[in-house]
């Protein structure tokens, strides 16, 4: 049965950048596999919510903080007692620093539990009333503000919450940005750690510990991530059959493509496709 075609919500900020709503507020579309082209902040301070982000399913409960990123496939499956906020915010509001450590969190810890009196809470709930006073004095400057701060306290939850938040905005953290930007850019014609060690001008090795001492996992981690990721919205979301999906992706050998579909999920594509 062919699935519906990823739809990619634009322009909803308009000419605002930001937006907040109850979560309680959600409308039926967030129901629908889409991707958004701002960032979704989840401000939940009780309950329990349940996503689905890029094919895994991520549920929220208690008091959480999460983000999603532009682009990200994302669809809600359901929510119970939930109190809290969900936060919109065009990419070009967020400071790069933050968009970093998103960047560099997507799709490995985009939620963090925090304490039920936590500060994004508090500033979250100030943003919702500056929004409310469309008269208010200094009104747009004090949403950059809030916003720079909400997004700041989420960003610093997510780094808290790892091995080694000291290492945030070192040397040794911008070249797994550096890596996964590339990855993501290159993937389809790169498949070796090598390839994008020599890209950034180290050798494998010293990648390989790089990155596995930020994120936890070894660099080939990410390189096949990405590629699977790509396999599943093009399985999922588009009439071609393995063999076109596997030329895509950059595979002559669809056997091979397949191979190693199942190798890392599981199944093969045609089970995956369902």
């Amino acid at each position: 049965m062919k699935k519906p075609a990823i739809i990619i919500h634009t322009e909803e900020l308009n000419n605002k950048g930001v937006d907040i709503s109850p979560i309680g507020e959600l409308q039926d579309y967030a129901q629908i596999a889409h991707r958004d082209d701002h960032y979704m902040f989840i401000l939940q301070q009780q309950g329990r919510f349940i996503w689905e982000l890029d094919f895994s399913e991520t549920p929220l409960k208690g008091p959480t903080l999460c983000f999603v990123t532009p682009g990200q496939v994302h669809k809600y499956i359901s929510y119970a007692n939930c109190k809290g906020w969900m936060v919109f915010v065009n990419a070009e509001r967020i400071p790069n620093q933050y968009r970093e450590i998103f960047e560099t969190y997507v799709n490995t810890r985009q939620s963090v539990a925090v304490k039920k009196d936590d500060a994004a809470f508090r500033v979250a709930a100030i943003l919702e009333e500056i929004l409310a006073q469309p008269a208010l004095p200094l009104r747009a400057t004090l949403i950059d503000s809030v916003v720079d701060t909400l997004a700041g306290l989420i960003a610093s939850g997510i780094v808290q919450s790892q091995q080694s938040p000291a290492l945030v905005g070192g040397q040794k953290y911008n070249t797994v940005i550096r890596y996964k930007q590339l990855i993501i850019a290159q993937c389809r014609t790169l498949k070796q750690v090598k390839a994008y060690a020599s890209l950034l001008n180290i050798t494998p090795l010293y990648l390989n510990e790089v990155v596995k001492e930020i994120t936890g996992f070894p660099a080939s981690y990410w390189i096949n991530q990405e590629i699977l990721l790509e396999a599943k919205r093009l399985l999922y979301y588009t009439p071609l059959d393995v063999k076109e999906i596997a030329f895509d992706l950059g595979y002559e050998d669809h056997a091979y493509f397949s191979r190693f579909f199942r190798k890392n999920t599981g199944m093969t594509p045609t089970e995956f496709r369902g």
